[in-house]
């Protein structure tokens, strides 16, 4: 059951008691997922006529989807209010280079290692010191980013095509995203990274809220400044590889900044940006997921375009108000 958890293919005492640790919290995701969650989806198929809710593939998309629509703008609020939502951009992009790292070793040296792990590792590296081009980088940090964002894209290509090509399949799933290879260990990576996330903003709320609109205050208050400001990039590292199997490295950052963006035309206060960002990116997860379903197209790229028509309907919204239209 947690093989496909094994992220180094280790044997030996240590990866058993590792396996051994895994396998409770594994055990209740399992609950979940099948007694919990897949029972009411099989329900409310049942009850609504439709078929593709009691799929169990379908069933993992849409909770993958829901998880993201909670991280993405949880995590992306903060960046764009900081103005630096690029770097969510220049996470992906560095992490398909991870994950083309990943693939190349085992393709070249016959290893095991999972994509994944090459590209949290990459995706955590790259955003600190993305952090520090920001700290120092001054009027030239977008410059440095594009550096960055544009240096990952290309030694991911130079790693597929080393090895004429061998591993560009197995890279088109985290390029793209799918939903048919949403596997239960996916999933589950993307509810323990929704509790993680959504955990360490809550007890970190108060002071990234502070450091994101005062930097100054901060450091005159004795925040570690430097701490909060590389704890939100390396969420964002988190957020993106984590969410790449269904989004694509492509379109993963998008939910970082459209759902956050449409928020932000109406809501008053920083709470409520949060919330009707990661209501925005629920709507469009949703709908996403299930036209992708009915037309037999990318997740990702319906997922990134119900955001944007919601976001263009709210400037709409704004431009011409009801009052406005009954008046006329």
């Amino acid at each position: 059951m947690l093989g496909q958890f094994t992220l180094l293919g280790a044997d030996g005492p240590s990866a058993v008691a590792a396996m051994q640790l895994l396998d409770v919290p594994y055990g209740i995701f399992e609950w979940f997922l099948e007694d919990a969650y897949g029972t009411r989806m099989d329900r409310l198929g049942e009850y609504l006529g439709v078929r593709m809710l009691g799929y169990p593939y379908m069933q993992r998309a849409y909770l993958a989807a829901v998880c993201i629509a909670v991280i993405g703008p949880l995590v992306g609020t903060f960046l764009v209010h900081r103005e630096i939502s690029m770097i969510g951009d220049t996470l992906a992009h560095t992490a398909f280079a991870g994950v083309a790292v990943g693939l190349f070793l085992n393709a070249t040296l016959s290893l095991s290692l999972s994509p994944l792990l090459t590209a949290f590792v990459t995706a955590v590296v790259t955003a600190l010191l993305v952090e520090l081009l920001i700290e120092h980088g001054g009027a030239y940090s977008d410059t440095s980013l594009a550096i960055v964002l544009t240096g990952g894209f290309a030694l991911g290509s130079v790693l597929i095509t080393a090895t004429d090509g061998g591993i560009a399949v197995g890279i088109d799933a985290y390029l793209f995203g799918s939903l048919a290879t949403v596997s239960r260990a996916d999933v589950a990576l993307l509810v323990a990274m929704c509790l993680l996330v959504g955990g360490l903003v809550t007890l970190a709320y108060r002071p990234l809220l502070y450091v994101t609109f005062d930097t100054t205050g901060a450091r005159a208050a004795r925040l570690n400044v430097r701490l909060y400001k590389r704890l939100m990039v390396v969420l964002t590292a988190l957020v993106v590889v984590s969410a790449m199997q269904i989004m694509g490295v492509i379109l993963v950052a998008a939910m970082l900044v459209v759902p956050v963006a449409a928020a932000a035309l109406v809501a008053r206060s920083f709470k409520r940006s949060i919330l009707l960002a990661i209501l925005v990116a629920e709507f469009a997860a949703v709908a996403g997921v299930t036209v992708s379903y009915s037309y037999g197209i990318a997740a990702g790229g319906s997922i990134v375009l119900a955001a944007i028509a919601i976001y263009a309907a709210v400037l709409v919204g704004r431009a011409f108000p009801l009052e406005r239209l009954r008046a006329q």
